[in-house]
């Protein structure tokens, strides 16, 4: 009898436990499910739906919004820095003109990945070749979308410069790349070009007030100020740098209500691993008063501490040199001295010694101002 007894037990604990194990599994999996939907990649969440969706480029976009309603597309060339709304203004074009179904009438290739001749020939010149068919579609022209063309062969770009006149009349191709020199010529004679400049300040803040307002987030006027600087007129990093930041939050106060996570500019600057403001002019101020040995102390230990790469330091103090009083003739000579560690910095240098380098600089403009002083 006592062993049914404690069989019994068992057969109990072993339910309790698989309870208890269940109820824990639950409660992981929603915790997940919470973060996984505040981790959506915003970008493409907040993505424009429509030509009156895109941030800037006015003229640009209205444009190709009447070249598009009047049937008169051309061939597009978008060039321009990451970030600038070439991707985004070209499929808002495609859903436009074929509906929300949009991605099973158009071919969307990135260059970058497949930039050979062969995907000329075949690819491309069979799905400008084939016959279309618009059941219910707005526009009966096929379009050909070439992301990152700028990678594509010189082979390949004289390849599509054929298949581009031959199906000129029922397929419509648009190049998108971030350096228009690497198209050759008789591409960029065959398309009409739009240079998509970065973008204003102003643009950028107003689609982040967007942004934060749908998000229902708490961001200071400096930490939102912090995201137009850092963002350098990139709307994706800008909102990439706004994403990260309050993932940063959440994970480090271990809460699940990330709006709730006020964001400033210390914590923008933290996430992206840039100097804070009040630490560039800290280093600013040794590298103009201190001597050779204490500035190499401190500007050592303060990158060390935060964390700091010495090319972020470089150019944010170049930027702090253009702010301050000094002569001319020492400026110049200061920024290309600067220009030139960061050259050394870019091509993987020794960090200690282009520190030295950016320290005996700033000790040798003092000295020849308080020489030219005398």
């Amino acid at each position: 009898m006592a062993e049914v007894i404690s069989l019994m037990d068992i057969d109990e604990d072993d339910k309790h436990q698989e309870q208890n194990g269940s109820q824990k599994l639950n409660k992981g999996k929603s915790v997940a499910t919470a973060t996984d939907a505040k981790a959506t990649p915003w970008v493409e969440k907040y993505r424009p739906q429509s030509l009156a969706d895109v941030a800037a480029h006015r003229d640009i976009v209205d444009t190709i919004d009447r070249l598009t309603s009047e049937n008169r597309l051309p061939h597009l060339l978008l060039y321009g820095p990451p970030g600038t709304g070439k991707t985004s203004t070209i499929l808002v074009v495609a859903r436009k003109l074929y509906g929300a179904q949009y991605h099973n009438i158009i071919l969307e290739l990135n260059a970058s990945d497949d930039r050979g001749i062969d995907v000329v020939r075949q690819q491309i010149q069979g799905f400008a070749s084939t016959q279309s068919f618009s059941f219910g579609v707005k526009s009966s022209v096929k379009l050909i979308l070439l992301d990152e063309a700028d990678a594509m062969t010189k082979d390949a770009q004289f390849a599509l410069r054929r298949v581009i006149e031959k199906y000129t009349k029922n397929t419509r191709f648009a190049l998108i790349c971030n350096h228009v020199n690497k198209i050759i010529p008789a591409l960029q004679s065959r398309c009409t070009r739009f240079r998509f400049a970065p973008l204003d300040p102003i643009h950028v803040t107003e689609r982040l007030k967007h942004v934060i307002d749908a998000e229902g987030l708490d961001v200071t006027d400096s930490g939102l100020a912090a995201l137009v600087r850092l963002s350098n007129g990139d709307m994706r990093k800008a909102l990439n740098i706004l994403q990260s930041s309050i993932i940063n939050n959440f994970f480090a106060t271990c809460s699940q209500h990330m709006a709730s996570q006020k964001i400033t500019d210390e914590a923008v600057y933290l996430c992206t691993g840039n100097p804070l403001p009040k630490d560039i002019e800290q280093i600013s101020y040794w590298l103009l008063n201190e001597s050779f040995a204490e500035s190499l102390t401190r500007v050592s230990e303060t990158k060390t501490r935060r964390g700091l790469a010495l090319i972020d330091i470089v150019r944010e103090v170049t930027m702090f040199v253009f702010k301050i009083k000094m002569p001319s003739d020492f400026r110049v000579q200061l920024v290309n001295n600067l220009a030139d560690i960061e050259y050394s910095l870019s091509f993987g240098c020794n960090d200690k010694l282009q520190l030295g380098s950016l320290i005996a600089t700033f000790t040798q403009a003092r000295s020849a101002l308080v020489a030219a002083a005398k």
